[in-house]
């Protein structure tokens, strides 16, 4: 059987290439090129889409001893995930351009390569299972919790996660690079990648967006609750949701960023009580269990990467959007964030929060 493995030049993805190897498939590795040819010299060590990256996942390759081809997916990359990404920050959205890479990117032109490319199944270094439940092939968590990337995989199609493989399923970070370490890999003490990968590099995505789009940065007033301006904000990309750090207040206080009005060119702050909310509208489904919610269902939710999840009912209102409601209120749910929905360790599906209601 040939798999084409997905190999981003870090430590995950060479180990899942070589178990996948050892497990008797012919194996070949692909790593997409993101970026245009005028951009080239942009390299980093934290950019999982660098020339150093490419460098990285060809040396693993010829270890391997394993095909290896360079995808040019500059074009669609730049009218997909960096288009959106401008585009959520000037509407005082914060983005998850993880997720939508997984989704087009990834599980959607670079799985389309690797059909034509002869490959039965794709794998990938993330850290997630796919297992088959009651004859159907479902997303779950990994066994190992702390490492789970299932949340920025919610999005990716329901028909293939029958082709799809997560070798690293059951291990931890620590033995991956163990394994990788053994086998002579480079990748083995590379620093990992953030999760915004091409805006990494030269002072993070405030300047990268800075270089692309100048002009979304228009300076505006600081609110507090009451409408009474406190401070002078340097542009509504440069903020989200939740923040605390960097409003330039010169305060002691505890505050945090609970609403940002791109129409009016304000952003509100408030004490954190007033960013607990137990009400969001979502909208834009992609399920993978059902094909559609039609009734409330009680789920356990997460508004963000790295929180728990937490009990809600999601109640439909049309096929492609819903009220959510959580049991106990959660912090600065953001526009523009996914929230994922899980059955026990099971993903059910996720959409995009578009409106914090109460």
């Amino acid at each position: 059987m040939r798999v084409a493995v997905a190999m981003s030049g870090g430590v995950d993805s060479s180990v899942a290439a070589l178990l996948v190897k050892n497990a008797g498939c012919d194996v070949i590795g692909m790593t997409i090129k993101t970026w245009p040819k005028e951009e080239c010299g942009d390299t980093g060590e934290r950019m999982c889409c660098s020339l150093d990256a490419i460098q990285y996942a060809r040396s693993a390759a010829e270890d391997m001893d394993i095909p290896y081809y360079v995808i040019d997916l500059s074009k669609e990359f730049a009218d997909t995930v960096k288009k959106y990404f401008m585009n959520e920050y000037s509407r005082g959205r914060t983005p998850s351009p993880c997720v939508y890479c997984n989704s087009k990117i990834k599980f959607g032109h670079m799985f389309g390569k690797a059909r034509e490319l002869g490959a039965e199944r794709m794998a990938t270094g993330h850290y997630a299972r796919i297992i088959k439940k009651d004859g159907m092939y479902c997303l779950a968590e990994a066994a190992n919790e702390q490492r789970d990337q299932s949340y920025f995989l919610y999005d990716i199609p329901r028909d293939i996660l029958g082709y799809i493989d997560f070798p690293l399923d059951e291990l931890d970070k620590e033995e991956v690079v163990r394994i990788a370490s053994e086998n002579g890999f480079m990748s083995a003490t590379r620093t990992p990648s953030q999760d915004i990968c091409f805006a990494s590099a030269g002072g993070g995505y405030k300047e990268y967006l800075r270089k692309i789009e100048p002009g979304i940065f228009i300076p505006g007033d600081i609110i507090n609750d009451s409408g009474e301006k406190i401070g002078t904000h340097e542009g509504i990309a440069a903020y989200t949701i939740g923040q605390r750090h960097g409003l330039g207040l010169g305060t002691h206080e505890a505050i945090y960023v609970t609403k940002i009005d791109a129409g009016n060119n304000t952003i509100t702050v408030s004490e954190r009580n007033k960013a607990m909310k137990s009400k969001i509208r979502v909208k834009g489904f992609n399920w993978l269990i059902m094909e559609e919610l039609k009734a409330p269902r009680t789920f356990g939710s997460r508004i963000r990467y790295n929180s728990r999840k937490a009990e809600a009912i999601v109640t439909p209102q049309d096929k492609d959007e819903a009220i959510v409601e959580f049991t106990e209120p959660q912090f600065a749910p953001a526009p523009g964030q996914a929230a994922v929905f899980y059955e026990d360790n099971i993903v059910a599906g996720g959409a995009w929060i578009e409106e914090v209601l109460e």
